[in-house]
């Protein structure tokens, strides 16, 4: 049978490629709190299994992901333990994706936000449909940007840059993304999975251990910065939620 974390996480398999689908379209593939533990776990049990080569990860309906899920970014403002578990799982995820062995190619299909931008980021390979974009909007409302953004995106493009669309929040279009090292292409929307698929089965055809082991060493930089950056970024963004600045936030998204 699949592996089935969650209704909200489909892994599908396309010989040996596995397909990870986030799926919650309803909510533009916000991380509810079982989307947030599957996608922890999913890349051990992967890994595990030899049958798998390569991974594809996407969005079902139209947005990649919209990040956190705003009942859950309202209980971490009132609950500490709830907070606390949420930034401590956030470092986890960041940990688990990057000692994934097997490569990973992101098919962005829409908006990427947030916490949905840099699961992306954080792939090995990145496609981008024509429609899509990223963006990291913890700083325009009220947070410190924790959970990937201050870690992976200096490790991508000049630090003017990562500054740049960081403290702005400003979207991303695929194109920009490809120029300033965020993505690798853009590919017409009704090609993107197919296009995606390929590449992953491209990489997939590769020696398998001299493309694991490559992907570890070069990974090595990017554990050393979570390791870095990630303990004091994840601090700070749990002191935001003190913040006036975020309680104006969530005044806002209640009133919604």
């Amino acid at each position: 049978m699949p592996y089935a974390p969650t209704p909200h996480v489909l892994v599908e398999r396309q010989g040996p490629i596995a397909i990870i689908t986030l799926n919650n379209p309803e909510m533009r593939n916000a991380f509810l709190d079982d989307m947030h533990e599957a996608m922890r776990e999913i890349w051990t049990h992967l890994a595990e299994d030899d049958s798998v080569r390569a991974v594809v990860l996407t969005g079902a309906g139209k947005a990649f992901s919209a990040g956190g899920d705003i009942p859950s970014f309202i209980r971490s403002y009132e609950d500490s333990d709830y907070r606390r578990m949420s930034l401590r799982g956030a470092k986890a995820l960041m940990d688990a994706q990057a000692a994934f062995p097997k490569p990973v190619v992101a098919a962005v299909n829409g908006a990427a936000v947030g916490l949905g931008c840099n699961l992306a980021v954080a792939c090995d390979i990145v496609f981008m449909a024509e429609s899509s974009f990223f963006a990291d909007t913890h700083v325009s409302i009220g947070l410190v940007c924790g959970d990937g953004g201050a870690v992976f995106w200096p490790l991508h493009m000049s630090i003017l840059k990562a500054k740049e669309y960081l403290l702005t929040g400003d979207k991303i279009p695929p194109h920009v993304a490809v120029e300033i090292g965020l993505a690798n292409r853009v590919v017409p929307d009704d090609q993107l999975m197919t296009e995606a698929i390929a590449f992953a089965e491209r990489l997939a055809a590769q020696p398998r251990q001299a493309i694991q082991e490559t992907k570890r060493a070069i990974n090595i930089h990017l554990q050393a910065a979570i390791s870095m950056v990630a303990p004091f970024a994840l601090s700070a963004e749990g002191e935001s939620f003190g913040t006036d600045d975020l309680r104006a936030t969530i005044d806002k998204f209640s009133k919604k």
